[in-house]
């Protein structure tokens, strides 16, 4: 394979000579969700690297996380894990193999193409919060399975993500059982999103973003914090409420 390199004002990607086309791209979503971010999580990182990966098969080898990830996660949101990311550096299938990723839903092939940019904005609020990752390591898998939702979840709402997820919603509605409030490991990477955007509907852009990086202790008080002391029960309604509307929309 040859390995070739594109840079922007903030990014530098590495990709197969085969995606030169479709890299500008990535870098110019990557630019726009930056300066999205910086508004909220000032200062972010500078010259971070993107690896579009030209098979799933690298990309596991490269990042085993994300095949332990998509192994853990829902049927309804495998096909949406995708890449992964350490402290400087996002690892993401390349945008064509996204684009066959996709299903024929609404929404899917949008999803997908924002990959970059949730697992960039991921990085970006785990750097502002000690809690979440990066860095992974093994001795935290424990304690990242309790709080996927908020970091998957902070990845998709200020990418855009959970914008197009209303079809994928839908099917995990008709496929499992109920889901936990907040959402457990298996669905952090498709409902994670759907916590935020109730948070922002009812309170604004500020507490989402102030969730994000709060102190990490128990996730039940931390929302009722977020929801201005609402009961944990209460909001659980609230958010299957929501859910549904996503899901029927």
């Amino acid at each position: 394979m040859s390995w070739q390199e594109t840079a922007s004002p903030n990014f530098q990607a590495r990709h197969d000579a085969r995606d030169e086309s479709a890299v500008v791209g990535v870098l110019e979503q990557l630019e726009a969700t930056r300066e999205r971010l910086e508004r909220w999580f000032a200062p972010l990182p500078d010259h971070v690297a993107v690896v579009l990966h030209p098979s799933a098969g690298q990309l596991t080898l490269a990042q085993p996380a994300a095949g332990l990830l998509r192994h853990l996660t829902t049927p309804a949101a495998r096909r949406y894990v995708a890449g992964w990311f350490t402290t400087r550096e996002v690892h993401v299938l390349a945008p064509r193999l996204l684009a066959a990723r996709a299903s024929n839903v609404p929404g899917s092939r949008e999803m997908l193409e924002l990959t970059p940019s949730a697992l960039y904005a991921q990085l970006v609020v785990g750097r502002a919060n000690p809690g979440l990752p990066p860095p992974f390591r093994p001795a935290t898998a424990v304690r990242y399975a309790r709080w996927a939702w908020l970091s998957a979840g902070a990845g998709q709402w200020f990418s855009g993500q959970t914008a197009h997820a209303r079809p994928a919603i839908g099917r995990r509605l008709r496929e499992g059982g109920e889901p936990s409030f907040p959402p457990g490991i298996r669905d952090a990477q498709l409902l994670g999103g759907s916590v935020l955007d109730l948070l922002v509907r009812e309170e604004g852009e500020t507490a989402a973003a102030a969730l994000a990086i709060a102190e990490l202790r128990d996730p039940r008080r931390l929302l009722e914090h977020a929801f201005r002391g609402r009961s944990i029960v209460h909001s659980a309604g609230a958010w299957r409420a929501h859910l549904a509307r996503m899901a029927s929309a």
